[in-house]
Parts: structure tokens; sequence; C-alpha cells
């Protein structure tokens, strides 16, 4: 008689078996990230913790196992930014003219500043202790806006005589003055204006 197993189970490899699950938590954690943004950028003030896990359909142990403290999860979701400003810029040169690249981009730093707004208390107690580094944070993203107006030098499209810090220090001031997304439209309307004044003129008739 053959000693199989007649219970027509089937093996499965220790590949496969951890695979599942190790898809599901990274489904789970980009999740958590994703609604803790959009939560972030929309709340008055910092959400709960489990005001997050609940809006993203999972356990409070779920969200705390990929991030175990508040600050854990504020980290992630900045960074996350800070990586998708960094990139983005490389990609939306890539893909269109500098100077439209730069209005593009501008929105995503206004997306940037709005997910700061609702998490500002935690982030200010991590920039004062040294938790997020702010000044390598900021050399990125200056990096960042160079890149986009070197290409726009070269194509004539962007005035020469403005600078990154030129540019981080304007959009600050718009996002200040119009925060999103109360004020998305003005907003809208004075990154308009500003990419008016940061095309090259033309020469005189």
């Amino acid at each position: 008689m053959n000693d199989r197993s007649t219970s027509g189970a089937r093996s499965v490899s220790p590949e496969v078996e951890t695979r599942t699950p190790r898809a599901d938590a990274a489904r789970n954690r980009d999740q958590l990230l994703a609604v803790a943004t959009r939560m972030f950028a929309s709340a008055d003030a910092e959400p709960s913790m489990r005001a997050i896990a609940r809006e993203a359909g999972v356990g409070i142990g779920t969200l705390y196992r990929h991030f175990p403290t508040r600050e854990s999860l504020v980290d992630a979701v900045y960074q996350d930014h800070v990586e998708r400003l960094t990139t983005g810029a490389r990609q939306l040169l890539g893909q269109l003219p500098p100077a439209a690249a730069m209005r593009r981009w501008m929105d995503m730093f206004g997306d940037w500043i709005a997910t700061k707004n609702g998490m500002l208390d935690t982030l200010v107690t991590m920039i004062e202790t040294g938790e997020i580094a702010h000044a390598q944070t900021r050399a990125e993203l200056l990096t960042a806006i160079t890149a986009m107006l070197d290409a726009g030098h070269a194509t004539g499209e962007i005035r020469s005589d403005i600078t990154a810090e030129d540019i981080a220090a304007a959009l600050i001031g718009i996002f200040t003055v119009a925060p999103r997304p109360e004020r998305e439209a003005q907003a809208g309307r004075l990154l308009d204006l500003m990419m008016d004044g940061l095309r090259h003129a033309a020469p005189p008739a």
C-alpha cells in the first residue's frame, strides 16, 4: 500500500506560505500610511491613533505593529512625502517641460505642507529632539528645486536670477496665507502668478 496521504491536500513551500502574510502586511502598512496622510491633511488637530486605524479598516493592534508610536507614524508620513517630492522632481522633468514640471511640483509641495499641519505638534517636538533631521530634509528639497531651475535655465523657460531658496521661501509664504484645503483655489491662483514671474521674459519687440 502506498504511504502517501490520501487527504488530497497539496504541500505548500515555505516561500509561498510566508509570501501572503508579508504581502498582507505590506498592504496594511500602505493603507495606514495613506489614511494617516489624508487625515493629517484634513484635520484641525492631530487625529488619534485609534481613529486612524478605524478609518483604515484595521485593528489598533495592526497599526501598532507597523507603527509602535505616534512618532514612528509621523516620521513615516513625513519621510514618504519628502521621498515623493525628491523623486517627483526627477519624474516630472522626464515627462514635462521644466516650467510645467515646476508648477506641478508646487502642488505636491502644497500637499506636503497641508499634511504637516495635522501632525504639527508631534513634528515640531521630533525636530527639536533631533528625531527628524530638518536640515537634511531642507537640503534634499532645495536640491530638487535646483534641478528644475537648472533645467528651466537650459531651455530658457525660467529666469536665471532665481534661487532654490527664493522658491522655497515663496512657497512657504503662499501656503501660509492660503492654506490647503481651505483656500486651495486662492493658493492655485498665487502659484500661477508666481510661475508667471519665474518664466523668462520675452525680449522687447
